[in-house]
């Protein structure tokens, strides 16, 4: 092959030459055939790549092929039903609401309403037309506990640090989140200077690093937490156990990333990879967490405190509502994040096999909050794989009272899919600590992006919410959302999770599918 390619060089010379000879400035592509043949012979040579020195410069091509087929295969050969991790509807339909462009489809669903696994909500004979409050619900977090508790609204943005994002990303979300009324979770990277510059509201998040309220060897700082978490513009704080798309493992921020801004703002040396561990050094077992929440909220000044956890082993659920019952203290709020979450890096069996899915484990934790008795006490938030106003009900009706949404703000942002967040190269200035490339992020632009996909997917949410018959997101219930089960029958999400009853936990006799979970985790 090697002598092939050489012969075909030698004869694409020597016509190259020829053809000089009528127009002088062919001459010009000898330059151009001494590249190719030095790479040749470079590629013949080394002993890394058999396929490039068994077919020199042209083994080439399959890593040019490897390249372009991410980008060859979403813009041309997808369907619109078929991408991942995002299909082409969902992103059309975020970028339509965040650019204010006409939403509606023609000509009818794209699904295969007949497919297993299809869902669907119940609409009501007395459907109804939301007005007033009803257009953009709030919910009220730590009245029972805290001193400042917060108004949230039913969708806000979930949580991405500053340093997987760039300044304009941070910036742009989180004036979208003034102007549209909603907050902004900060992630575990910190509360950057970006993220209070536009004055939206915050939650703040405290990882396993406690970036933010870090001893110099990463310990919790109590001093340095009280004067953050006293911000007023820190509304809530969430300590993240886990997240979804790499529960168990620990945050990571690729050195590429770790600039020494934002090694300053963590508390970490600037161009290394930042590993957080996988657990908390603050405390120790469920009841050390619940003293750990009752010192935040003291420290914060009576502001709601939450924790944020992917569904790993379900007794580990049971063991922190036995914890709260028995210390008496209580998170004001548990995020749930599915195991489908998304994240800029992640090991890539940490993302596609650790985690319970969302829908699974927040029915776990909702059956668990009530079956103890502490559902009134504890709000959910969702967190996973939402970006139609549908995903909100689904998941507000299988027991959450409000959602985050990370993926959803970033295409609201203009995120093309490129999947180069864990390489700093993010063409749209997102995902990257490029001054060249976040520089093309226009805040003034892309903040009121933000803020219109979230008022029109809020909007569309009191819409279904209206056409179930119902007048609030509090209403939805199981028994309104339906699955196919099989080709001829259906079944609710009430009879595929049966809701149980509060205080059922404590009785004698508690619901028969909980009852061998309850007796191993007594």
């Amino acid at each position: 092959m090697k002598k092939q390619l050489l012969t075909l060089l030698m004869v694409a010379v020597a016509v190259t030459l020829l053809l000089a000879l009528r127009w002088p400035w062919l001459a010009w592509l000898m330059v151009l055939w001494a590249g190719v043949f030095a790479l040749g012979y470079f590629d013949a040579t080394q002993q890394q790549h058999s396929l490039r020195r068994n077919f020199p410069f042209v083994g080439r091509g399959r890593w040019l092929m490897e390249f372009v087929r991410p980008f060859v295969r979403q813009y041309f050969f997808e369907s619109e039903t078929s991408g991942a991790p995002i299909n082409r509807m969902f992103r059309s339909l975020v970028y339509q609401r965040a650019k204010g462009d006409r939403d509606t489809t023609p000509l009818g669903t794209k699904l295969d309403t007949y497919r297993i696994g299809y869902e669907w909500l119940a609409h009501s004979l007395a459907a109804r037309h939301p007005h007033g409050d009803e257009i953009s619900p709030r919910v009220l977090i730590g009245a029972a506990a805290c001193d400042q508790p917060y108004s949230a609204s039913v969708l806000n943005v979930s949580a991405m640090s500053f340093g997987a994002l760039s300044p304009n990303a941070v910036r742009a979300l989180n004036g979208g989140a003034r102007i549209g009324g909603f907050a902004h979770n900060t992630g575990e990277g910190g509360l950057s200077p970006y993220h209070r510059e536009q004055g939206g509201d915050l939650i703040w998040q405290i990882g396993t690093g406690y970036f933010g309220c870090r001893l110099p060897g990463g310990g919790f700082c109590a001093g340095s937490f009280a004067q953050n978490a006293q911000r007023p513009q820190v509304k809530m704080i969430e300590i993240k156990l886990s997240q979804g798309a790499k529960p168990g493992h620990g945050g990571i921020l690729p050195a590429a990333k770790n600039t020494p801004e934002i090694a300053a703002i963590r508390g970490v040396k600037p161009g290394e990879d930042v590993l957080s561990p996988p657990v908390h050094s603050a405390f120790e077992g469920p009841e050390s967490m619940m003293a750990f929440v009752a010192q935040l909220r003291q420290l914060s000044g009576g502001k709601p405190v939450g924790i944020k956890l992917c569904v790993g082993q379900p007794r580990d659920i049971l063991a922190l509502c036995r914890a709260m019952l028995d210390t008496g203290t209580w998170p004001d709020f548990i995020t749930v994040d599915g195991g489908e979450g998304g994240t800029g890096a992640a090991p890539l069996e940490f993302s596609n096999s650790v985690g319970m899915p969302l829908r699974d484990g927040l029915v776990l934790v909702d059956d668990c909050l009530r079956g103890f008795g502490l559902r009134d006490k504890v709000k959910i938030i969702a967190a996973g794989r939402m970006f139609t106003a549908f995903h909100l009900t689904r998941n507000l009706a299988l027991g959450a009272d409000l959602c985050y949404s990370a993926r959803a703000m970033m295409l609201a942002l203009g995120c093309v899919q490129s999947l180069l967040c864990n390489t700093n190269e993010c063409p749209t200035g997102i995902a990257t600590q490029h001054a060249s490339l976040g520089n093309g992020l226009v805040v003034s632009d892309k903040r009121e992006r933000v803020a219109r996909f979230h008022a029109e997917t809020v909007l569309a949410l009191a819409e279904l919410i209206g056409a179930a018959g119902l007048h609030a997101p509090s209403e939805l219930s199981r028994e309104l959302l339906y699955r196919r089960v099989s080709p001829s029958q259906v079944a609710t999400f009430a009879e595929l999770y049966p809701p149980v009853q509060s205080g059922s936990f404590l009785q004698r006799e508690p619901p028969q599918r909980y009852r061998s979970l309850l007796s191993v985790a007594v």
